[in-house]
């Protein structure tokens, strides 16, 4: 059983399918099944005190974070600069001095 989203004008819960479009009985709003409704919302990336990351800010390393593969260690302090980002296994694009371009976790890094 899928799961339909409530109506984006009345909030009713009772929407129903017809077609390409979805219908609500109740205040009688059609909208298609592809438009995003405006009540969604982007994610929201926040570091490990809990403060909002946006692309561009500067973090820095809370703990010695080994790197895969070439055997060495970004040590706790390393300042990030022009973080970007994304939504994947990791959640911020970086290039740290000394290392190279990196993926991080956000609950690794705190916001300067």
């Amino acid at each position: 059983m899928s799961t339909l989203p409530p109506c984006p004008k009345c909030d009713s819960v009772f929407t129903y399918e017809d077609g390409g479009m979805l219908i609500c009985p109740e205040c009688a709003y059609e909208w298609s099944a592809e438009v995003k409704s405006d009540t969604e919302e982007k994610k929201v990336y926040r570091d490990s005190a809990g403060n909002e990351l946006q692309d561009g800010d500067t973090v820095t390393v809370i703990k010695d974070l080994k790197l895969k593969g070439s055997g060495g260690t970004i040590k706790m302090g390393t300042k990030v600069k022009n973080i970007r980002l994304v939504d994947s296994d990791h959640d911020i694009d970086c290039k740290i001095d000394g290392f190279g371009a990196m993926s991080l976790k956000t609950e690794f890094v705190k916001k300067v």
